[in-house]
Formats: structure tokens, sequence, C-alpha cells
């Protein structure tokens, strides 16, 4: 496990997209969780790479998949998958939710725009 600072089973999840594309009219590929407060970014795929971007603003160095079916958990410190508990539901995106998203912002050429 990680530094206790890393983990908050308790704090929700900031909504069902990530903050920044949402914010500025961007589009993601997959979302994370911070598994410390609950900020939900893009994935390193995505254009905007607002998880990672999260973690070194912040330091929280774990996210966990805010995938439907996916329950993984990454530590940015590491480099590597690592065990988490059980956090605030809910733990992933709406299924109704496309992928990528969000639905109307996805421009035709997005699988081009991958990193």
């Amino acid at each position: 496990m990680s530094k206790t600072k890393d983990i908050d089973p308790a704090a929700p999840p900031s909504g069902t997209g990530c903050v920044e594309c949402l914010e500025h009219g961007g589009w993601w590929f997959h979302l994370r969780r911070c598994a410390a407060c609950g900020h939900v970014g893009c994935c390193d795929s995505s254009v905007g790479q607002h998880a990672s971007g999260h973690f070194a603003t912040t330091g929280h160095a774990i996210v966990q998949s805010f995938e439907p079916g996916e329950g993984w958990f990454w530590n940015y410190e590491l480099n590597a998958v690592v065990r988490g508990p059980a956090l605030a539901p809910p733990t992933s995106h709406p299924v109704s939710q496309p992928v990528p998203g969000p639905d109307g912002m996805v421009p035709p050429d997005w699988q081009e725009q991958l990193n």
C-alpha cells in the first residue's frame, strides 16, 4: 500500500467526467479517479492527461480506473499497479456515457490524437 495521504475511501468522485476537459470544452479517452480526493481526470492516452497532471500538482499518487467494470489502482510514484480499498460510490462513470467522451465533444479523428 502507499502513504495514507494517497487514499481516502470516503472521498466521492468529483463528477462523471474529467474536471478540466469539461471546464475547457475538451474530451477524454478513459477516466481515472484520484484515490485521495476524488478528482476525476483523463488518462495519459488522452490529449489532456489531466489525471497525471493532478498528481504532478497535488502529489496524490494513486488513482483508480473510473471505467465501468474496472477496479484497478495505479500508483504514479511507483509506476505500478497497486492494491486499494473500496472507494465511495459511484466507482465509474455511467455505463450510458460514451467512451471516448463526452458525447458531442469527441472529434472525428480522435484516434489520431491519442498519446
